[in-house]
């Protein structure tokens, strides 16, 4: 494919993921001016948890629905659902619209997510695709600090509708840019795909998530719709364990929970995910509502604590790459993430938001320093076999953990509401014609009472939100004392390339086993390549005296034939004129051959042979850092494929 093709899609990619990524926090400083136009702040949460929901459940079959009829068609089909939703959100006219398209939404940013990073692997060679993935988690990373930002931006300049419309042109643009350039996928991977699987633990876990919506709020936890959700999500939950047992492929398989590390995990990442919705839903609220700050700079706020989670990851990564070492981060993370919950809960009108950033900050660190560290863990527990579906588990754990925790919290704020504010208007004189149940449709209002009276509604109002950690604080600390439950064991080498999309994330890649490790082992070997690689292949094969620029043009030569010199010089993205030396040096020992107008290049007999060595000893230092798996066809016939393509990244260029 030509580079200016490439480029064109990988763009379109990422911008497809940046869309889906961005619509996970692009709201949360856009729900209070939401709240006050379409009213519904019982009903809040819906709109966070509706998009997750949809999204997390509807991530397994997108990736094997990709698998099995096309990539291409598929991510196409994903754009369409997206900016259908999309549209849809811009012209809802009441809450519960809203809260239906957003699913709508959620179920085409699960696709765009999923099959982003799919289509990566289809398009780009082994030899580049460590960088691209480094773009690609970058996206990611770009998303959780700027989602917020952009939301207030929107409303301030434009609308709130605009949080929604802005996906139309840039959606449009990936659109067309996939349906001109993507070329076809006719490769398929025939699955037996858990339809069973995915509708039942979708509906059993939508069933609870309305339980912890309305439990004590809308209904009484006696209540029969309660007790209905509460058998209805026990019925399903059974189906589902039968049907896991009896799938093919199931969407979950039961024997990870038997799995001490990836249970633990999947508690702690559920935790984390409550938490980190939690904040980024109600926090805003706080800002606008109580400090009377903009929807821009609410966002602004919020930068502390998506700094702290991107810096951890990243640090988080860097030390378990190092050391090998992993179980106390998870433990220390929990641990911090305590203490930032605990600190917020005691925010109240008249806290600074210098104080609220610093608190922020804290729980951003503790976020940061466990939520990409549960993914490695979990990968470093279990069978090659399991690899793919443990990993997507993790992370669907994790997601599931904000749809819970948007409407648990969302439930603890409304009820705290309600009880603070019947104390607030006994025996209060209010303006005539004021009527109080405006304050919770539309809490802009509390800005123009009384100075007396508002002071009233905006204590209400900070108590609701610091009621919100007062629980969540309790339940992060749980979190702390089972990562103690976390395993230690030998990290496998492909572990060790951490993911930082997927540690920040919310919904997972959905790769087979083979594809995990090969994502893993191609990050490795693109960090390997920039460290003097051709120099010590070059040792090891018998090349001693060739320079690595030498053994560079020996390896992409083998079983070419004739190869123009500039078309050479192209590849190693240096000057023919640059590489001259190094080529005259080759032909002087009898490895490379010129034609006689000096304008191609081939390799001797001699030249085939070495190239063989080279070859033969990057397919061990592959096997190498695969052998942590145990022996399996499948990896042997990975590094014979992708040992060739590596051998071509350009050569290391001397300081």
């Amino acid at each position: 494919m030509r580079q200016q093709g490439l480029g064109l899609i990988i763009l379109a990619l990422m911008l497809g993921m940046l869309l889906a990524a961005l619509d996970q926090t692009i709201v949360s400083t856009a729900l209070p001016t939401i709240v006050s136009d379409l009213g519904g702040l019982e009903r809040l949460s819906w709109v966070v948890t509706g998009y997750l929901l949809a999204s997390t459940v509807s991530t397994p079959l997108w990736g094997k629905l990709g698998d099995q009829y096309g990539r291409k068609k598929l991510f196409i089909g994903a754009i369409c659902i997206f900016l259908a939703g999309s549209a849809l959100c811009g012209l809802s006219q009441n809450m519960g619209q809203l809260i239906a398209f957003r699913a709508v939404q959620g179920l085409g940013g699960g696709g765009l997510m999923v099959l982003a990073q799919a289509i990566v692997g289809d398009v780009v060679s082994a030899r580049e695709r460590g960088r691209y993935q480094g773009f690609f988690g970058a996206v990611f990373a770009v998303s959780s600090i700027v989602g917020p930002l952009l939301g207030g931006l929107f409303v301030d300049h434009l609308s709130w509708h605009w949080v929604f419309y802005v996906n139309l042109p840039l959606g449009a643009v990936a659109l067309f840019v996939i349906v001109a350039v993507l070329p076809g996928d006719d490769t398929r991977t025939k699955h037996t795909i858990d339809y069973a699987g995915v509708v039942l633990l979708g509906a059993a876990t939508s069933c609870l998530v309305l339980m912890a919506t309305w439990g004590g709020t809308t209904y009484r936890w006696t209540d029969p719709v309660i007790l209905g959700l509460a058998g209805a999500a026990a019925v399903l939950l059974a189906g589902w364990v039968l049907v896991a047992r009896r799938a093919k492929e199931p969407v979950l398989p039961l024997g990870l929970f038997r799995v001490r590390a990836f249970a633990m995990s999947s508690v702690v990442g559920f935790v984390v995910g409550f938490g980190m919705f939690g904040a980024l839903t109600y926090l805003p609220l706080f800002l606008q509502v109580v400090h009377g700050v903009s929807p821009t700079l609410s966002g602004v706020y919020l930068l502390p604590m998506m700094a702290g989670m991107l810096t951890l990851s990243i640090v988080s990564g860097q030390i378990i790459s190092k050391t090998g070492k992993y179980r106390f981060l998870p433990i220390a993370g929990t641990a911090v993430a305590t203490v930032g919950m605990f600190l917020l809960s005691t925010l109240t009108e008249g806290s600074s938001l210098l104080a609220m950033g610093v608190y922020l900050l804290v729980l951003g660190v503790g976020l940061g320093m466990t939520m990409q560290v549960l993914v490695i863990v979990v990968q470093n527990a279990v069978s090659f076999k399991d690899l793919g579906v443990a990993t997507s588990g993790a992370t669907f754990f994790r997601s599931i953990g904000g749809s819970f925790g948007v409407a648990t919290l969302g439930s603890v704020f409304s009820a705290t509401l309600n009880d603070d504010l019947r104390e607030v208007l006994r025996g209060v004189r209010l303006p005539a014609g004021f009527d109080p149940g405006r304050v919770q449709e539309d809490p802009t209002v509390i800005q123009r009472l009384p100075r007396g009276l508002a002071q009233g509604f905006l204590h209400v109002y900070a108590d609701a939100i610091a009621s919100v950690f007062r629980v969540a604080a309790p339940v992060m600390c749980g979190a702390f004392l089972l990562s103690w439950f976390i395993p230690q064991a030998r990290l496998r080498e492909t572990t060790k390339a951490a993911d930082l999309g997927e540690g920040l994330g919310a919904t997972s890649a959905e790769r087979s086993s083979l594809a995990e490790v090969e994502r893993g082992l191609v990050r490795l070997a693109d960090a390997d390549l920039r460290r003097g690689y051709y120099d010590r292949l070059g040792a090891l094969a018998g090349l001693d005296g060739i320079a690595p620029q030498g053994v560079w043009v020996i390896a992409r030569l083998s079983g070419e034939g004739w190869v123009r010199a500039e078309e050479l010089a192209a590849r190693a993205e240096v000057s023919r004129e640059y590489g001259r030396p190094y080529v005259d040096q080759l032909v002087a020992v009898n490895l490379v051959r010129r034609s006689e107008d000096g304008d191609a290049l081939c390799l001797t007999e001699a030249g085939e042979e070495a190239a063989a060595r080279l070859l033969g000893r990057a397919c061990e230092g592959l096997r190498g850092l695969v052998a942590d798996w145990g022996a399996d066809p499948q990896l042997e016939r990975l590094v014979e494929r992708i040992a060739p393509e590596l051998l071509g990244a350009p050569a290391d260029r001397p300081s």
